[in-house]
This record gives structure tokens, C-alpha cells and sequence, in this order.
């Protein structure tokens, strides 16, 4: 084993995901020494699979979790004034039609049914308009329009729905590309000096002396490596069970519920830029959102997942249960064959005893235990929140470990988000201007995905040669030489579906082409690595 005795950091924090990324990079910022192993990829798991939303949780008012709709929807905005090249607003469009129902396990429905027996779970319109009053108003909205209402009859969002739905609501929540969020929060923190390990496993961690003896293991060379830490954090999402009882050795009584959330995409469905909030008579919801400019996302489920170590994937049974869905609301069936993508996650969401997986609350809890050094445990959370998170972390950490700071990331850019946040237009306008071979298209997604940081991929580049090979979609060595060196990636699919989803725009041998060219650089810079000076 490598034995890094002499090396003692503040805090050593378990998963890749965004609450462990956006946790390494608050502490980071705050002096402390952190490093951060994942066993996979970053985002491999949850914070790649989500719906892709930075929103308050409409739904989440039916369940009257106003504390944490308010936290969302108060996020939203500072979230995207930090990122405005990977998160743009939108316009949410809720059709209304009197016969839809509430979720029989939301508290607002055993109100109503208890006031108003005879409404038989309906929603009324009252009750939706008092809602989006409610989310218009709690969090302090400064940048994202408010709701109004729809004639769908006129509006050209109603054109492809069924002739039945004539009114509806709009209202504002914002978009965010997860997976490129969670790397660039891992960024931020290397670059205030965290250590980023990925493909790296924590195999044991004990309690010695009032610090954490942890021992990792490089789950590609098989080299296990001991590393002390003052405190320890527990992000690893799905596995936050599995690392308490198996790696910890600890007793808490805490537990996590798996919820799988399955999605489906499928060619473009709708040629306007605004998104579907569908409800359905079984009380769920869907959204319906215009996704990577040729096609449509639509979910997402609500299913009971037994355990992390099974990889989860979206059944034909969700699948046909989202189309028939959404094809309840579009005049043209939503069928198995428009598919073209599916992908599901794992919520790992607090155990707090709720009746259904879709009750169970999605509020984050942190529970802290120390026996000897600290370990705080994370279930839960919403990528819309996890900021917030991280400092309510580092508060119940920063009295435990040898620096004390204010909360600081509020209103801090991520990398290649210092631009205005209504300024991706100009921006998009330069990067034309300064490399016109590209065209608009291309400049666009460049902009969208790197933002300020295209220019450094882009460099002093005047043709498309000068990008290098060309692997297809776009895509070219320049810029996967940048993913390689600065953004953590180490295959394919690392950069195909969760750096960029450029895997939708692809054929298979061009990402086999790609594979093989990236591992061939990866044996390169080893050699050069372990070659003599």
C-alpha cells in the first residue's frame, strides 16, 4: 500500500456526484484541505440522470414543503447569474383541463377531500392559480418572468395538444445541463486546491487518534493508497448506506429510500421553444422539454429501486407508461417508436417512512455523527438546492476543523461563466466574429457547454484543421484534449453523454473511432509521465 502517513487534509469527502463536488468546492474556498475520491466518473450516477432542471418544485407545495420551495426558488436565480452559459431560463406551459386530480397522498389532497369531499381529488383552477402565486412570490423572483395565463386555442403551444385543453397556465423554471454542473463545481474546487481522484474507491475508513485513517484504492491499477482526514464526508449518493455500515463500520440508525426516475427522448415533438408541465389522473406529473435542439425529454418516474449495485434503466413498462402520458396531452400519439435515448437515475432520497416513493420528501438532511473525528452523512437533496447544501455542510463542520469563514459562493461564477447573465447572444456573436468556420450552430453549443472557456479550447485556430481530427457531431481533438486535461474525462462515454451529448448526434463507429483515439492519448501521457528527465 501507499502510505501518505505525513499527509493530514481538513476534510476528505466520498463522491463525485453534485453534493460531494459542490461541498469540495465551499470548503476549498474556504481554505481547507480537501480531496474528493469518486469509483467512477463524475456524475456517473444521479447528478447525470436528472430531469435537468433548476426549479422550485411546484409539485413539492401539494406535500406543503414550503421551506424548501422557497430555498429552490430563491436559488434558482442565483444559480443562474453563476452559470449562465449552462443554465438559461424557460417557460413551463400547464395546461389545465377540469378533470385532473390530485396524488392521494399529497397533503393539500387530504385537505381538500377532507373540506371538499365532493371534488373527488379533482384539482380546481383555484387552487393551481394559488399556487404559481405562491411560487411566483416566495422566493424573491428578480429575473424570470411571472405566471399568466394561456388561451391554447390561440397560443402557439396549443397546436399540438389535444383540442380539449383551451386554457393554460405559464409560468417561469430554469434549464441546466447537470452533469457539466457537477464538473465544473469539481473544477472550481481543484483550481482553490482540493485533489480531484476519480476512478478511485474508498475502501476503509477508521477512527485513530482523533483523525480518519481512510484507505482507497485506484479501481483501474488496483493501488490502494491511505490518506488521514480531520472529517469526513459521506456524499456518495446511492451508496451513502453502503459507505455508513461498510466502509465507516458505522451503527446509525439513518437509512436512505432508492426512488428510480426513468426518462425517455424522442424525436423533436413540438417546434416551439417552451416546455409541457403535464398532469395526469393518476396525480403524477411529467414535463415535456425541448431537449439538444432536435429532440424532446420527456419525464420522469417514480419507482421503488432496491439497491445501487444494480444499474438502473428505464423498463418498457415506464417507457410505454411516459408515452401513453404525454400522449394523454399531445394531439399525435407518443409512440415506442419515436424513442431514441432512454436513461434513468437513483434518487437517493431520505427514508423518512413516507407511504410512496412520489410522497417521500425530497428535501436534503445531514445528519452528523463523532465518533472520535466527524463524519456527516448527506441523503438526499435536489440539484437545485445543493449550494445551499454544501453550506449548511460546512456549518456543521467549520467548529469542528481548524478554519472558520463565511459562506462565500453565492454569486461566484462557475469557470467560463463570468458573463452577464442575458449575455450568451453577445458572447455567441464574438466567438463567430473571432473563429467564423465554425458557424452559428456550432459556436452556439460551444458557448452553451464551455461559455468564457471556448476561446481557450478554440485557441488561435482559423480553420477546422486547426481543431485537429475531426471525431463527428462537432466534435473535435481540440476540444477533447481540453475534457482530457482540465475536465477529468477518460472515455467515450465520459464525454459523449455526460462532458456533452454529443453521443445523440453520433454513430456508434464514430464513437468507437473516439474510444480508441482517447485511449490511445492516455497511453501516451503516461509514458511521458513515467519517462526519465
Amino acid at each position: 500500500m501507499d502510505s501518505h502517513s505525513a499527509k493530514v487534509v481538513d476534510l476528505f469527502v466520498i463522491g463525485g456526484g453534485i453534493n460531494g463536488c459542490g461541498i469540495a468546492r465551499d470548503a476549498a474556498g474556504r481554505g481547507l484541505s480537501v480531496e474528493l475520491v469518486e469509483m467512477n466518473d463524475l456524475a456517473s450516477a444521479t447528478s447525470s440522470a436528472s430531469t435537468k432542471l433548476f426549479h422550485g418544485g411546484l409539485r413539492y407545495l401539494e406535500y406543503f414543503e414550503v421551506r424548501l420551495v422557497r430555498e429552490a426558488l430563491i436559488e434558482r436565480e442565483t444559480l443562474l447569474r453563476a452559470m449562465p452559459h449552462i443554465s438559461w431560463p424557460m417557460r413551463f406551459v400547464l395546461p389545465y383541463h377540469k378533470d385532473m386530480r390530485f396524488d392521494a397522498d399529497t397533503s393539500a389532497s387530504k385537505l381538500l377531500q377532507f373540506f371538499l369531499p365532493w371534488m373527488k381529488g379533482r384539482r380546481p383552477i383555484w387552487m393551481i392559480r394559488f399556487g404559481l402565486f405562491l411560487y411566483d412570490h416566495l422566493g424573491g423572483r428578480k429575473i424570470l418572468p411571472g405566471t399568466h395565463s394561456l388561451d391554447l386555442r390561440k397560443d402557439p403551444a396549443g397546436l399540438v395538444l389535444n383540442k380539449k385543453f383551451e386554457k393554460a397556465f405559464e409560468y417561469s423554471d430554469c434549464w441546466v445541463q447537470d452533469s457539466r454542473l457537477v464538473v465544473l463545481n469539481a473544477r472550481d474546487a481543484e483550481a482553490r486546491g482540493a485533489t480531484i481522484r476519480t476512478r478511485t474507491k474508498a475502501v476503509s475508513a477508521r477512527c485513530e487518534s482523533g483523525l480518519w485513517h481512510i484507505v482507497t484504492e485506484d479501481v483501474e491499477t488496483g493501488i490502494q493508497t491511505e490518506i488521514q482526514a480531520r472529517a469526513l464526508v459521506n456524499a456518495g449518493g446511492p451508496w451513502v448506506e453502503n459507505i455508513i455500515r461498510g466502509v465507516v463500520g458505522s451503527n446509525a440508525k439513518e437509512g436512505v429510500r432508492l426512488v428510480r426516475g426513468s426518462h425517455i427522448v424522442t424525436k423533436r415533438l413540438f417546434d416551439h421553444d417552451k416546455c409541457y408541465f403535464f398532469q395526469g389522473q393518476d396525480g403524477r406529473i411529467i414535463f415535456a422539454i425541448p431537449y439538444e435542439q432536435d429532440f424532446t425529454l420527456i419525464g420522469t418516474t417514480d419507482q421503488e429501486h432496491d439497491t445501487p449495485d444494480v444499474e438502473p434503466t428505464c423498463t418498457d413498462s415506464e417507457a410505454k407508461y411516459l408515452c401513453n402520458f404525454a400522449s394523454q396531452y399531445f394531439e399525435s400519439p407518443v409512440t415506442l417508436e419515436d424513442i431514441v435515448w432512454r436513461y434513468s437515475g437513483v434518487r437517493p432520497l431520505y427514508d423518512d417512512g413516507a407511504s410512496s416513493a412520489t410522497a417521500a420528501t425530497r428535501d436534503y438532511v445531514l445528519k452528523l455523527d463523532n465518533p472520535g473525528a466527524p463524519v456527516l452523512n448527506v441523503f438526499g437533496g435536489k440539484i437545485t438546492t445543493y449550494r445551499r447544501l454544501a453550506e449548511a455542510a460546512l456549518d456543521k463542520l467549520l467548529h469542528l476543523l481548524p478554519v472558520q469563514s463565511d459562506n462565500w459562493t453565492a454569486g461566484v461564477a462557475m469557470p467560463g461563466g463570468d458573463f452577464p447573465v442575458d449575455g450568451v447572444e453577445a458572447l455567441t456573436d464574438s466567438v463567430v466574429e473571432s473563429y467564423p468556420f465554425l458557424g452559428r450552430k456550432w459556436a452556439q453549443r460551444m458557448v452553451q457547454t464551455y461559455g468564457t472557456n471556448a476561446a481557450d479550447i478554440l485557441g488561435n485556430a482559423s480553420s477546422v484543421d486547426d481543431l485537429g481530427r475531426a471525431f463527428g457531431a462537432t466534435l473535435s481533438e481540440a476540444e477533447v484534449q481540453w475534457l482530457m486535461e482540465r475536465e477529468y474525462a477518460r472515455t467515450a462515454e465520459d464525454v459523449l453523454w455526460r462532458r456533452t451529448k454529443l453521443g445523440l448526434h453520433m454513430e456508434h463507429e464514430d464513437t468507437v473511432a473516439l474510444e480508441a483515439w482517447m485511449q490511445e492519448a492516455r497511453q501516451y501521457a503516461r509514458r511521458d509521465a513515467t519517462a526519465p528527465n
